[in-house]
């Protein structure tokens, strides 16, 4: 049986504050990196960037070898700790994390060591790399060295070396290969495996969609107006001509509801309710126009366009708690959909959260796209633990 090290970290330059997380996988016997992995996540805490560099750190030693022994070293207490079992978890930012972390591999192939700070230089390193791209506006690049997460080898067992030189190998390809134009349509590259693929459908329009006014799950639950019936009908006729859904999921939300029984019922499908689908509680921004909103609410309003963490007026979801919510369900639906092509009916936040978090962006990226109603977005779940952004605000079903 094959053995690594992965060595993790993570870091928030103001905790919280701008973060990012390193991770290597190593080669016990000769210290060779065989893998990293680093990504800015905007802002968080310490605690978050640390958990997610362990996430990072366990897919990466999974990538290589799902059967393989890995001895876990990190610097920070209280992620040992809790991992281990001997501290509980009480904070609810790092529950949904820790769990995450421990359905990577069983739990009888990992196991967890404290080291100090000097000793954990590498997995530091990449961690400010990455805080250093965010701040540029980037993302981090990995070196021509070793592998990074998405390039991560699968040699055969007990062959690290022969793991490591396949993992140079795919990076010294890496400009060819991404010379090479992806897969068109919804298909994956075969050599990843089926992955997940959710289809992202918006709910049709209702009354308060063309005055672009707040509609979460807080206020009233309006149902579709009969452009939104409209909307649903084309979108249902578009999807059923492609035939490749094979579940419907929905948020709880009426507009969602209607719009997805639409399509269901196109398609000879079911619907199930994901909760955490809903769309953002807006507080007393509720049925507001933006314009409304700044006159009443600028103070917070500016401080809602600045921070993730920052909640609307009357005590709505921030950006941050929305994310933790959907990347939940996500959790769950790739888990119980895993090869399947799903479609999700749900509302503006979710869909524009699991595009983010798809594509590793910083959370003010959710201001700078356009997702229109009964719009069509796709992104798919590999085996490895990667996505794929598909598709983006298609709408050309809608056309007449």
């Amino acid at each position: 049986m094959r053995q690594f090290v992965v060595e993790a970290d993570g870091g928030s330059r103001g905790n919280p504050g701008p973060a990012g997380y390193g991770a290597v996988v190593l080669d016990p016997v000769t210290g060779e990196p065989l893998a990293e992995a680093a990504e800015y996540i905007g802002v968080a805490t310490n605690n978050v960037a640390e958990y997610k560099g362990l996430i990072a750190g366990l897919r990466a030693a999974r990538a290589l070898d799902p059967e393989a022994k890995v001895r876990v070293r990190m610097d920070s207490k209280l992620v040992v700790e809790q991992m281990s079992g001997r501290w509980k978890i009480k904070h609810p930012d790092m529950k949904p994390l820790a769990a995450e972390a421990a359905t990577i591999l069983p739990r009888a192939q990992v196991t967890y060591e404290w080291i100090p700070r000097e000793k954990n230089k590498h997995a530091d390193r990449l961690a400010n790399e990455a805080m250093d791209a965010g701040k540029k506006g980037k993302q981090w690049e990995p070196s021509n060295s070793t592998a990074a997460l998405d390039f991560a080898p699968s040699g055969p067992p007990g062959d690290a070396a022969a793991g490591a030189a396949k993992a140079r190998a795919a990076i010294g390809n890496r400009t060819a290969e991404a010379a090479s134009a992806p897969p068109v349509g919804w298909a994956a590259p075969a050599d990843l495996g089926t992955p997940a693929t959710f289809v992202l459908l918006r709910h049709g329009e209702t009354a308060l969609t063309p005055e672009k006014r707040f509609s979460g799950s807080g206020g009233s639950d309006p149902m579709l107006s009969a452009a939104g019936r409209v909307q649903a009908e084309r979108a249902a006729k578009s999807l059923s001509a492609r035939g490749t859904i094979q579940a419907v999921v929905s948020s709880p939300l009426m507009r969602c509801r209607e719009t997805a029984d639409v399509v269901a019922a196109s398609l000879g499908l079911p619907v199930t309710v994901e909760e955490g689908l809903r769309e953002t509680d807006f507080g007393a921004w509720e049925g507001l126009t933006f314009g409304e909103v700044r006159e009443r609410y600028a103070d917070d309003l500016d401080a809602w366009l600045t921070s993730p963490k920052a909640t609307p007026t009357g005590g709505g979801e921030s950006f941050a708690t929305v994310a933790r919510r959907v990347s939940t369900a996500r959790d769950k639906l790739v888990a119980r959909y895993q090869g399947k092509t799903v479609l999700l009916v749900t509302h503006v936040t979710p869909i524009k959260t699991l595009v983010r978090l798809a594509l590793g962006a910083p959370p003010e990226s959710l201001f700078r796209m356009e997702l229109s109603a009964a719009s069509v977005s796709a992104v798919a779940y590999y085996t490895d633990g990667n996505a794929s952004l598909r598709l983006l605000n298609d709408t050309s079903h809608l056309r007449t």
